[in-house]
């Protein structure tokens, strides 16, 4: 299981610097464009700082995971980016689920291989639970 850790956190990591990476330097060719929602959209990030932020977070992420000591927070920084990627391609781009599908994997391994560190919050505090009226 520890290899398979490793693995998981080598694929995930380097995954998400060399697209993040790609997103500044354009190293990579770019596929052509969808039609429609999705075009626009993509051509509405790539006109914004935004899309450079959410580059930028994903080699954050990537290089959190990969040193190791960091990886449940680099989980943390690349959730959203994932959700968000994911609900992308579900809905304008089914094309690329695939790829998604099999990061969401590896995220969803290295986060139950680090549960201990995501158990607190999915804990009920029972003083911040209880309504209190007047």
């Amino acid at each position: 299981m520890r290899y398979a850790t490793v693995v998981a956190k080598v694929l995930l990591g380097l995954g998400f610097i060399v697209f993040g990476l790609d997103g500044f330097l354009h190293f990579m060719p770019s596929p052509p464009l969808p039609e429609g929602h999705a075009r626009t959209f993509i051509e509405t990030m790539n006109a914004t700082p935004y899309f450079k932020v959410v580059k930028g977070l994903e080699v954050l992420g990537g290089l959190l995971i990969l040193s190791g000591r960091l990886t449940p927070l680099g989980l943390l920084v690349l959730g959203p980016i994932l959700v968000n990627i994911f609900l992308f391609d579900a809905f304008m781009f089914p094309m690329g689920l695939p790829v998604v599908l099999i990061l969401g994997l590896l995220a969803g391994f290295l986060i139950y291989r680090h549960k201990e560190h995501f158990a607190p919050f999915f804990k009920a505090r029972e003083e911040h639970c209880t309504f209190r009226g007047k």
